[in-house]
């Protein structure tokens, strides 16, 4: 056993488990502390490591041109526990890297419980951390407990921003009328444990889908007076809000038509689409892909089962909401995720400003190497800010400069994107000299920046593994 004092891990999400993972790796102890069961939360439903609250999707895999799957790459260079159980707990998903959430859920508990070096604590940390816990991070994700999120903002002087997420619902599938609805993946595209056919289908004409959006404007929702002004995140938008800014907003995003054809009638073109992606490895369960509501039951019911294919559906889960807290990172954290007034509090994961599943690991992984070379007296140097790990955590410690001058409002929390990367050095052409326009030239540079974030990650674990050797 090792003679270092523990470090403290606040929350058993993807960001706390992968976070408790990296430390035990180092050889350093840890305390992961996770409130479920003794306090529950009102988006989980049971006391699992690492339950997955809204899709079951980790996103592409693709790692050539989509910087989600170049972080799914780099995790996996990092031994990363997330991904791993991911990957053996896959279920079908076209391009994507989709779960069986209670397996996955599942896997990372029971490799948290056999792990010497963690000691999982299941109860609630209410308020900072005792002072005597010199190396904590918290990782508590959307649904920090009102004490301690009450006790952050007082710690950082900074009122603490929330909006909400909002929760898809899931169908089972022998309630799904297949001969309207087909399988199939945008443009037939094979994905990780895919076929090409991963998608189930329901096609919506004109009519049925002006319908639909008028449903969906005038249906019955959750009134939360407190909440109004919340700023949602454009990733992860309930449906009827993207209803409301513009009629053609959905048939443009969760419910394009493109890359699809009617299996049962191949000649008429869909005016709109809505896909459900598999749930379980079963195959017994589907989720309404990007159907994020805060709907009423009643009213949700009722709606989606005038969706051809769905007349008869029955929910294994109706959609809801979930509240997310997050920081103004950049104004009060350092660039090792310290908070600048408390250096001993390291956050992580979505309280911290990144947004999605995968980003939340990642910077749980990453947030978790920092503490153990902080607690074996080891230089860290940040990853480069070429890699996806690296561009995020400068999106979150620095990378949003706005936000220090302009108040907590400008700093919004992100998913991984190219965008986030820095620019090419070296000009867009073809190997023959021709310069390279339209989606020619995107693919290109997507392709580029993931070649040079693999070669700079590469460059760097080399680095962090002498500097440890030494």
């Amino acid at each position: 056993m090792s003679n270092h004092s523990p470090i403290h891990v606040i929350g058993g999400g993807l960001a706390g488990s992968e976070a408790a993972w990296q430390i035990a790796r180092a050889g350093v102890p840890v305390v992961l502390h996770e409130m479920r069961p003794v306090r529950g939360t009102d988006a989980h439903h049971t006391d699992k490591l690492a339950e997955l609250v809204c899709s079951n999707s980790f996103r592409s895999d693709d790692s050539s041109t989509n910087a989600v799957g170049v972080i799914h790459r780099e995790m996996r260079q990092m031994d990363s526990l997330i991904l791993a159980c991911a990957d053996i707990n896959q279920v079908p998903a076209g391009g994507a890297l989709a779960v069986d959430r209670d397996a996955f859920a599942d896997a990372v508990t029971a490799a948290i419980a056999v792990n010497p070096l963690i000691t999982l604590d299941r109860n609630e940390v209410a308020g900072l951390p005792p002072a005597d816990w010199d190396n904590v991070i918290i990782a508590t994700g959307p649904l920090t407990s009102g004490a301690l999120a009450a006790a952050i903002g007082a710690a950082t002087g900074e009122d603490q921003l929330a909006f909400f997420d909002a929760i898809a619902p899931i169908v089972h599938f022998d309630s799904i009328d297949m001969d309207k609805a087909w399988f199939q993946s945008r443009y037939d595209k094979q994905g990780p444990g895919g076929t090409g056919a991963d998608y189930i289908n329901c096609p919506l004409d004109r009519d049925q889908y002006e319908a639909f959006v008028d449903g969906l404007i005038n249906g019955d929702k959750t009134s939360f007076k407190e909440w109004e002004g919340t700023p949602y995140f454009d990733g992860c938008l309930p449906i009827e809000v993207m209803a409301e800014r513009g009629r053609e907003t959905l048939r443009h995003g969760p419910m394009k038509p493109m890359g699809l054809t009617n299996a049962h009638n191949p000649t008429v073109k869909a005016y709109a689409v809505v896909q459900l992606r598999q749930d379980n490895a079963l195959g017994t369960l589907y989720n309404m892909v990007g159907f994020q509501t805060k709907l009423k039951y009643g009213a949700q019911q009722e709606l989606f089962r005038t969706i051809p294919g769905l007349e008869r559906a029955e929910f294994a889960r109706l959609g809801g909401l979930h509240r997310n807290t997050f920081l103004n990172s950049p104004k009060v954290l350092d660039a090792t995720l310290r908070l600048k007034v408390d250096p001993r509090l390291r956050f992580a994961g979505q309280i911290t400003g990144c947004e999605g599943y995968v980003e939340s690991a990642a910077v749980g992984l990453i947030a978790g190497r920092m503490a153990a070379a902080e607690r074996l007296g080891l230089p860290f140097t940040q990853p480069p800010s070429t890699t996806a790990i690296g561009a995020l955590l400068n999106h979150i410690t620095g990378g949003h400069i706005e936000a220090i001058d302009a108040g907590p409002r400008s700093f919004q929390p992100m998913n991984v994107n190219f965008g986030l990367f820095p620019p090419l050095t070296e000009p867009v052409k073809a190997e023959d000299g021709r310069r390279l326009r339209g989606n020619e030239k995107t693919i290109y540079r997507k392709k580029a920046m993931s070649a040079r974030a693999e070669a700079d990650l590469q460059a760097w674990l080399r680095g962090d593994s002498q500097a440890a050797a030494e």
